[in-house]
C-alpha cells in the first residue's frame, strides 16, 4: 500500500507521547466522577475489574520502566471515549478489545477514542503500552527510589503517575503484577506470588491479590532485599521485605507483627485478606503508608534511635489497622478520609494504652483542647478543606487524625462500649472488600444504638466548633496557639519532623 498521508499519521500515533497525540484529535477533556477534593480523579462510564500490569526494570532508578497495562472492565454507560488517570509517562498504543484505539491527553488523563461505541453493560479491555517514569517520585508521589531500587506511594493521586487506571478509591478491582528485574534485584507487590522465571540475566515475578484493591495502595518493590517469613493468626502468611544487610537488625521489630495482628483480631474481627507484612524501604518519604498486604515504612523509623520503642509500634499498629479501615474498607470519596485515619488512629491510641500506659482519656482531652484550632486550620473531620496546590499530601493534617479519633471517642461516651464494639464489628463485616461513606457509617450507628444519631454527627463531623464532650462537661477546646500536634507523650506520631499529619498515613 503506498506510503499515504494516513499511513503518516498512524505511524505518528503508535510512536508519539501522549503529549505529542493530543493534537491531532478533537478536543479531549479530563473528566472526574466528582469527588470534591479531587474533581479530576476517577472516571465515569465504566468499572474497572481487573488490572494486569508488566513493568521491566533495568536497574537504574534514573530509566523509565517499560510497561503494558492491561485494564478489564465493564462500561455503566454508553462510550465513545475512554478516560484514563495518567500522566509522567510515554503512551506508545492503545487498544479496545484488540483493536489500534487513537488517545490524547487532557490534563492528567488518557483519552482514548473507542473503534467503535460501546454499549453499556459490555465488558472492555484495554491495553497501553507505555513507560512508567520514577522521575520525581518523592516529590508528589509514584514511584519513590530507595538506596537500592524503588518501591510505590500512591495515596492519594499518584498512582496514574506509575500507570493508567481510574484512580479512585471507589474504585476497586483484582490486580495482577508482572514485574521483569535484572536477576540480582528481589521483586515482591502486593498479594501472593503466582510464579517466578529467569530467562538469560533477569527473572521475572508474577503477583495477584486475593481480594479488590483500591489504585492508592498498590505496591511494588524492587530491590537487593531479603524476604523474611513467619506464621500469623490462624496461620496466615506474614512477609517481611527489608534491605538485605539490615534483617538481622530489624528482626525485633518484624517478629512484633504476629501478635499486633492478634491484637486486631481481638479488636474487630478477622483480618481481611491473604498476608500482611512490612515493607521496610532504605528512603526518606516523610510517612509510612497502609499499602495494602505489604505497608511501606522508612528503614530509620526502627535504626534511627529517634523515637522511643511504644511510638514505633504505634506506627507500626497505626498501619496495620488501616488494613481493614482503608484497605478493606474504602472511602466512597476522599472526603471520607476521616474513617480511615481516625480508626487507625484510634486503634494506635488504644494500643499505645494497653501495652505502654500511655492514657487514651489523656491523649483524647488533649485533642479536644486543640480540635477547634484544627479544624479552623483545616476544616471539620467529614469536610475537609481542599489540599494545598502542588502539596496533595496536606489533606493529610492533624484534624483527620487525632481530630477524626476524637470523633470515635465522643461515639463510644454517647452510645457506650458495647454498642462500640457491635458498631465497629459490624462496619468492617457489611462493607468489606468495598468502598463506603461517611452516611453509611452514621446510618449504621443510629440503627446499633437504637435511636437517631444525626444531630451528633453534624455536630461532630461537621461543625465549625467542636460539640461539647459527651460525659466530660469540664472539657475545653479552642485553646489559642494549640493547632498543632499534640505532645509526643500522649500522641504516637506527633514529634516526627513536621508532625502527624505529614508521617502517618
Amino acid at each position: 500500500m503506498p506510503f499515504t498521508s494516513r499511513r503518516l499519521r498512524a505511524v505518528l500515533l503508535a510512536t508519539a507521547s501522549v503529549t505529542l497525540v493530543a493534537a491531532t484529535l478533537p478536543a479531549p477533556e479530563p473528566l472526574g466522577i466528582g469527588d470534591r477534593l479531587f474533581p479530576h480523579l476517577g472516571n465515569p462510564g465504566y468499572d474497572v475489574l481487573a488490572y494486569d500490569i508488566a513493568l521491566t526494570y533495568r536497574g537504574r532508578n534514573t530509566e523509565p520502566l517499560d510497561a503494558v497495562t492491561v485494564i478489564d472492565a465493564r462500561t455503566t454507560a454508553p462510550l465513545d471515549r475512554i478516560n484514563l488517570d495518567f500522566t509522567r509517562g510515554t503512551v506508545r498504543s492503545v487498544q479496545v478489545d484488540g483493536r489500534d484505539a487513537r488517545f490524547a491527553a487532557a490534563g492528567e488523563d488518557l483519552v482514548v477514542d473507542a473503534p467503535s461505541r460501546l454499549p453499556a453493560g459490555a465488558p472492555v479491555r484495554i491495553t497501553v503500552r507505555h513507560t512508567s517514569d520514577p522521575a520525581g517520585g518523592k516529590a508528589d508521589g509514584g514511584w519513590v527510589p530507595t538506596a537500592d531500587g524503588l518501591a510505590m506511594a500512591n495515596q492519594a493521586d499518584a498512582a496514574h503517575r506509575v500507570f493508567p487506571g481510574n484512580d479512585h478509591p471507589a474504585d476497586k478491582a483484582y490486580f495482577t503484577f508482572r514485574v521483569t528485574a535484572p536477576k540480582e534485584f528481589t521483586v515482591v507487590a502486593g498479594g501472593l506470588p503466582a510464579g517466578r522465571t529467569e530467562q538469560g540475566g533477569t527473572t521475572t515475578w508474577t503477583y495477584r491479590t486475593a481480594h479488590p484493591m483500591a489504585t492508592e495502595l498498590a505496591q511494588v518493590s524492587i530491590g537487593r532485599s531479603a524476604v523474611l517469613h513467619r506464621a500469623g493468626p490462624h496461620g496466615l502468611p506474614v512477609r517481611d521485605v527489608v534491605p538485605a544487610a539490615d534483617r538481622e537488625k530489624l528482626e525485633p521489630w518484624l517478629r512484633k507483627t504476629p501478635a499486633q495482628l492478634a491484637w486486631m483480631e481481638r479488636q474487630v474481627g478477622p483480618y481481611p485478606f491473604e498476608t500482611y507484612g512490612l515493607l521496610v524501604a532504605d528512603t526518606e518519604t516523610g510517612f509510612e503508608l497502609e499499602t495494602q498486604t505489604l505497608s511501606l515504612f522508612e528503614r530509620s523509623l526502627f535504626t534511627g534511635g529517634a523515637y522511643p520503642e511504644w511510638y514505633v509500634d504505634s506506627v507500626m499498629v497505626h498501619e496495620l489497622a488501616h488494613q481493614w479501615f482503608g484497605d478493606s474498607v474504602s472511602p466512597r470519596s476522599w472526603s471520607d478520609l476521616w474513617l480511615n485515619e481516625g480508626h487507625a488512629t484510634w486503634y494506635e491510641a488504644r494500643y499505645a494504652e494497653e501495652h505502654a500506659q500511655k492514657p487514651l482519656e489523656r491523649r483524647m482531652r488533649e485533642a479536644y483542647a486543640r480540635s477547634d484550632a484544627w479544624r479552623a486550620a483545616g476544616g471539620p473531620p467529614a469536610r475537609p478543606d481542599a489540599p494545598t496546590p502542588g502539596h496533595k499530601i496536606s489533606l493529610f493534617r492533624p484534624v483527620v487524625y487525632d481530630g477524626s479519633a476524637l470523633v470515635l471517642y465522643a461515639l463510644r461516651e454517647e452510645i457506650g462500649e458495647a454498642a462500640f464494639d457491635v458498631l465497629e464489628r459490624t462496619w468492617v463485616r457489611a462493607h468489606r472488600n468495598g468502598s463506603a461513606t461517611t452516611r453509611q457509617f452514621t446510618g449504621l450507628a443510629s440503627r446499633i444504638a437504637g435511636r437517631d444519631l444525626t444531630e451528633f454527627f453534624d455536630g461532630w463531623l461537621y461543625g465549625e466548633r467542636t460539640p461539647p464532650m459527651p460525659g466530660h462537661p469540664d472539657w475545653r477546646s479552642g485553646t489559642p496557639g494549640t493547632a498543632g500536634p499534640a505532645p509526643v507523650s500522649a500522641e504516637p506520631g506527633s514529634g516526627r519532623d513536621a508532625g502527624r499529619a505529614a508521617k502517618l498515613r
